[in-house]
């Protein structure tokens, strides 16, 4: 079933071109990723089909019945409304009735003849299940006070309000502008797991690409005004992408090789235009538009010159921090090396840019000292953006820090560095105030990048970031040699650059990880698994039972001793392995080793114990 068709749609603003003639379809069981650079028109694209804005021409049709809700990045809220008036807003009866339910239920006193009439509804439309599905995602969200006021939300709760009002409609198409930004790793995952499992239809801009990777089956892509799509994951569309640029690259050598003969064709013929062969003339300008157009490829060696980092960098020693009763940091110590790449994570709320604003001296633990060493030059990138004073120019912005850049092989000018980072020559000279949020991100960023620090601080880079950018960011990382701390949700950014894992744990507690994200979660899991054994084993520990081996065949007699035996022997090697994930000491290969044996451990534990139960049951029931 056809929910959606988008028809030669075309977007102007001003002078500049967004797309063109653009056509696609939505269909039940697609779920569609867009990725395009940041300002080529994305969230424009979205506002037109949810019809927050008019196309210049073109048009959307919607499927006759089919129910659509969307997620814009800045949700729009009426601050008097409370969290339960906004979230169950709509003309669906089941969702009427959902907030009738949770009205009454929540209020301080309950209005019984009226409670009785909602549920027998609620019986009548079988939608308890739904009304369970929808408190699933409330608590997902930590939205436990349906009667709190949108006024007194922060701006990342109001995402999360606004993701969950999204979600809990009854409709057959999400439409979603970048659902990840204010969410932790494991809110992320848990959408993820939601909607794969959801009988749905999607459309959405992100730039998570393991998000991208694990729910879409489409990819569209929005560059040079038009629409490029990929019948896969994200995985699929960077295999295919680069089979079209290969293609594309050996049009153009093509097309420059015709285009220099041209030239030569034309310098040779006389001034007066009237003699010229005019359509030759016509296809040598298409021709020469084309071979201008294309984009140059990366720079070789991209690596700033920045100052260097002396033996002491960063020392924090026995550092306290509290906010009222809630512990942020409690007696974090840690003493930085050359070299350090350390990404920060943990739920939302619980301290992480703190820690950075202590060490920037933005906030002063309650206790505790911090050194810094005096070759230590911060760049330092938060979440709250670029300050300007007055409107500049992008390439005034830049040059007010840095008139050349400093490479460690020559230099280049603030306009390459610029193209480097996908701000093309002709925007250069439009102001900041013109740009689009992802745009001021990334010019943020890109002055933090400039000042040649030899210690970066990054607070969610990510953040607004089109997946192109995230890359030459990865490439300039790659070859940055000073330290790094990063705050992230991005899971596939924080696996590609960072080897160190600080996990902040709730209460004040910090915990040290050697690893990347994937490593990190991996011994997560393995000690999540530890601590909650099974219930069956709980019932019917291995040393308890004794065995009647009178009663058993010689055969299953021995069977019984050696799996006795087995799981002695498994549980030792078991506990040693735990004590090395723990102590912290280890190469990265051989955390990734002892952590891929500790689940094997864990499986054949498992196999065996279930062996062993069936066996002492089959005993009992032989007495």
């Amino acid at each position: 079933m056809n929910y959606l068709a988008v028809e030669n749609l075309t977007k102007s603003f001003g002078e500049k071109l967004l797309f063109e003639n653009i056509s696609f379809g939505i269909e039940s069981g697609q779920k569609i990723g867009l990725i395009a650079k940041n300002g080529a028109g994305k969230s424009s694209l979205i506002k037109i089909i949810t019809g927050e804005e008019d196309a210049d021409s073109g048009r959307v049709t919607k499927g006759n019945n089919v129910k659509i809700s969307y997620l814009s990045q800045n949700p729009e809220m009426k601050d008097s409304d409370s969290i339960l008036d906004y979230l169950f807003d709509s003309e669906n009866e089941l969702i009427k009735l959902i907030h009738d339910y949770e009205d009454i239920t929540t209020a301080n006193f309950a209005d019984r003849k009226k409670l009785d009439e909602v549920v027998t509804r609620m019986d009548e439309l079988q939608a308890w299940g739904f009304e369970s599905g929808i408190k699933e995602i409330l608590s997902r969200f930590n939205i436990t006070n349906l009667h709190q006021p949108i006024a007194e939300l922060s701006g990342g709760m109001r995402k999360k309000v606004a993701l969950a009002k999204a979600l809990v409609e009854n409709v057959d198409l999400i439409i979603l502008d970048e659902p990840t930004n204010h969410l932790d790793v494991s809110m992320i995952e848990w959408l993820e797991n939601y909607l794969s499992r959801q009988n749905l239809s999607l459309f959405v801009v992100t730039h998570d690409r393991y998000f991208l990777d694990n729910i879409c089956n489409e990819i569209y892509e929005l560059e040079n005004q038009t629409i490029y799509k990929y019948k896969g994951n994200y995985s699929y569309f960077l295999e295919k992408k680069a089979e079209r640029l290969a293609n594309d690259q050996s049009n153009l050598e093509k097309a420059q090789s015709l285009f220099y003969r041209e030239l030569e064709w034309m310098r040779r013929q006389p001034q007066a235009r009237a003699t010229k062969a005019k359509a030759r003339e016509d296809s040598f300008y298409t021709l020469q538009e084309k071979v201008s157009a294309r984009q140059d490829g990366p720079l070789k060696d991209f690596d700033i010159q920045m100052q260097r980092l002396g033996g002491k960098i960063l020392e924090l020693n026995n550092v306290h921090k509290s906010f009222g009763d809630q512990k942020i940091l409690d007696d974090f110590t840690y003493t930085f090396k050359r070299g350090d790449r350390i990404g920060i994570i943990g739920r939302n709320g619980t301290g992480k840019s703190t820690l950075l604003r202590i060490i920037m001296g933005e906030e002063r633990p309650d206790r505790g000292k911090i050194v810094t060493g005096k070759t230590v030059e911060f760049g330092y990138f938060q979440q709250e953006g670029l300050p300007i004073k007055g409107d500049k120019r992008i390439i005034e912005i830049i040059k007010d820090i840095a008139e050349e850049v400093e490479m460690k092989k020559g230099s280049m000018s603030p306009a390459q560095f610029l193209t480097y980072f996908n701000f093309n020559a002709n925007v250069h000279y439009n102001y900041f105030s013109k740009l689009s949020g992802g745009e001021k991100r990334k010019l943020y960023l890109l002055t933090t990048l400039l000042k040649n620090p030899n210690f970066l601080i990054l607070d969610e880079p990510t953040n607004d970031l089109d997946i192109e950018t995230l890359n030459k960011l990865e490439e300039f990382l790659h070859n940055f040699g000073g330290c790094l701390m990063v705050v992230s949700h991005d899971r596939y950014f924080m696996d590609h650059m960072v080897d160190h894992i600080f996990a902040f744990e709730g209460d004040g507690k910090i915990k040290d990880y050697y690893g990347n994200y994937s490593e990190y979660h991996q011994i997560r899991k393995i000690e999540e698994q530890v601590k909650k054994p099974k219930a069956i084993k709980d019932k019917a520990p291995i040393e308890k039972p004794k065995a009647k081996p009178t009663k058993f065949t010689y055969k299953q007699q021995k069977e019984f001793e050696s799996l006795e035996n087995e799981l002695e022997i498994l549980e030792t090697e078991k506990a040693a392995i735990l004590e090395k994930l723990n102590a912290g000491n280890g190469t990265q290969e051989e955390f990734h080793n002892w952590s891929a044996r500790f689940a094997e451990l864990l499986d054949l534990i498992d196999q065996k114990t279930d062996r062993w139960i069936e066996m002492s049951e089959l005993m009992e029931e032989k007495d």
